[in-house]
């Protein structure tokens, strides 16, 4: 690989020379040299530079992008390669987007980990854009997310069903329904997650189904900051069932289905079309697909 690209990446993401040459077990002098380097083999300034920040330019932000993915795919070839020797091992870089992320995919690590004790996983938790995001940039071996994606360089299979419900704390004034009218609802506060998630998108397609369009809306980054507004009366949200459990249990949560309708939404492991799979993703991949909730059209 590139030393001068290794060390400008990592330079842009310490964001100080000092740090960069630590993390690089080389002088600081050196890693100005290399940068130094650089800038004159392009004839451009690719940093600005003081003694509290490392700032990238406008060129520096074109190097850094395609050199990142220059690293990864460096740091992917050595790891296919180390394959051959049919040894089961090395790094497993996992995006999830949070529902699944948070709530079912501890258990299946801990469970994968186990099998495959020389497998060191990492895990990335993002909404369903930035995770499809990171597999288009090479940054993760794997996504998986709970939206819907298109795009000719992703490969997407579902591999898992999930079911949304209405929930409201325990003490609302709906709490003691197991299903309810839509139109029961028309009056409530919802609280929703941001755009671009995978829950929000099927939120909006249930209140779009429904036939109603909340005239008070809060919208939080987190399913947890969700529950725990829910719970505090603030208002009501439609989440996954897999992030309820304890809350159901504890009956701080209430679930409500809506009558005669279902809202089950299929959960989906995404990878980059071009590029071949480490033994640890392929493995990671093949038990997911065995240890997850029960599959899409049951």
């Amino acid at each position: 690989m590139d030393q001068h690209l290794l060390t400008f990446v990592t330079v842009c993401e310490k964001k100080n020379f000092t740090r960069a040459a630590e993390s690089l077990h080389l002088t600081q002098s050196a890693v100005s040299l290399e940068i130094k380097n650089l800038e004159a083999k392009y004839g451009v300034k690719l940093l600005d530079r003081t003694n509290k920040y490392v700032r990238l330019t406008k060129a520096g932000e074109i190097l850094y992008f395609h050199a990142k993915e220059i690293v990864n795919l460096h740091e992917k070839a050595q790891r296919l390669i180390e394959d051959l020797s049919f040894t089961s091992s090395g790094p497993l870089v996992i995006g999830s987007s949070y529902t699944f992320g948070e709530y079912a995919l501890p258990r299946i690590i801990a469970n994968f980990v186990n099998e495959y004790p020389k497998v060191t996983p990492s895990i990335n938790i993002r909404n369903t854009k930035r995770v499809i995001d990171q597999v288009l940039q090479r940054e993760i071996d794997v996504g998986i997310i709970e939206g819907t994606a298109e795009h000719p360089d992703l490969t997407i299979h579902p591999f898992a069903q999930d079911e949304m419900v209405v929930i409201v704390p325990h003490n609302h004034r709906l709490s003691q329904y197991k299903e309810i009218d839509a139109a029961k609802l028309a009056s409530e506060t919802w609280i929703l997650r941001e755009k671009g998630s995978g829950t929000r998108e099927m939120t909006d397609r249930i209140l779009s189904t429904i036939g109603l369009s909340p005239e008070s809306v809060m919208e939080f980054g987190s399913s947890q900051i969700i529950k725990e507004s829910v719970e505090s009366g603030l208002g009501i949200s439609a989440i996954s069932e897999w992030a309820i459990r304890k809350e159901v249990t504890y009956g701080t949560l209430i679930p409500l289905r809506i009558t005669d309708q279902s809202f089950k939404r299929n959960m989906y492991y995404v990878t980059h079309a071009s590029q071949f799979q480490t033994k640890a993703t392929e493995l990671f991949i093949d038990f997911l697909c065995s240890n997850a909730v029960p599959i899409i059209g049951g």
